[in-house]
């Protein structure tokens, strides 16, 4: 488990690139074989990944969370980037096939990672974060997702938002999370920018090629700075910092958001006029 510890506005405006990546950016996500964590005590929110390539990967708890067991006190949401497999739940088995999420309830004891095919594993992205009830674990498809359409080709921004743990599609504690493909010759995202003091955030950035990138941008709107973000990476944004970016090409994100409330439009807008 690599723990993050928060990071104020006032020192992040000091941080130099190799301070920022150290931060903010986590890069171990999907490791074949393992499952990797980052704990981040912005809102407690963990990001992690399994990528089973031969037995199934068996979530257990660790020190940090100081619990008996991993989803104890906590809830997770899941979305498989890579081949079909599947997520076994206190017995039960579930498949979940590429770009289909996945919700576990706070409670949940067991869990356990598979692929269908060890040469084209599955890819288990997820946020958990924790949870004060239990809330039906259920399987969402992309079909049976949220889909919101947004932005225009005049912009570079028109997008789907496809929303998988969210209030119009299922019930839970706090996790928010969803995925946002772009139409062809789009790639900026979050652009006019914001911020929501109520709510923290991380994106996972994926589908890009060895030679493409994202450059993230995070700050204060009157003190921006910018990440460099490779395929499979992702970024921890604070309350504090907008976040937005732009690729030198086509890419698709994950965003999940922890804290006060669920409400996906609950944004403080930043003029354009008003960003540095």
């Amino acid at each position: 488990m690599d723990i993050r510890e928060y990071v104020n506005s006032e020192y992040a405006r000091t941080l130099d690139t190799e301070s920022l990546r150290s931060n903010f950016l986590v890069k171990r996500i999907f490791v074949p074989g393992e499952i990797a964590l980052t704990y981040s005590h912005v809102d407690r929110m963990i990001v992690g990944g399994a990528t089973p390539v031969g037995k199934p990967l068996e979530l257990a708890v660790t020190k940090a969370l100081g619990t008996d067991y991993f989803l104890e006190r906590r809830e997770m949401g899941i979305i498989n980037i890579g081949g079909a497999g599947s997520i076994t739940v206190d017995g039960k088995r579930f498949p979940v096939g590429p770009r289909d999420g996945f919700y576990i309830s706070m409670g949940s004891k067991a869990v356990a990672f598979e692929s269908a095919d060890a040469a084209n594993p599955a890819k288990f992205y997820f946020n958990s974060t924790p949870a004060h009830r239990p809330c039906p674990t259920r399987l969402v498809t992309l079909k049976q997702a949220n889909h919101v359409a947004m932005g225009s080709a005049a912009e570079c921004n028109k997008r789907v938002i496809n929303q998988f743990i969210h209030p119009a599609v299922l019930e839970t504690c706090q996790l928010v999370m969803g995925m946002t493909i772009f139409s062809e010759g789009s790639v900026w995202n979050t652009m006019p920018v914001h911020t929501h003091e109520r709510r923290m955030e991380v994106y996972l950035y994926f589908d890009m090629p060895s030679d493409r990138v994202v450059f993230h941008l995070m700050g204060k709107p009157s003190q921006t700075r910018h990440i460099v973000v490779r395929n499979e990476q992702a970024v921890i944004s604070p309350s504090w910092s907008i976040h937005s970016g732009v690729g030198t090409g086509s890419y698709t994100f994950i965003w999940g958001m922890a804290g006060e409330n669920q409400t996906f439009t609950d944004m403080d807008a930043v003029p354009m006029t008003e960003l540095n």
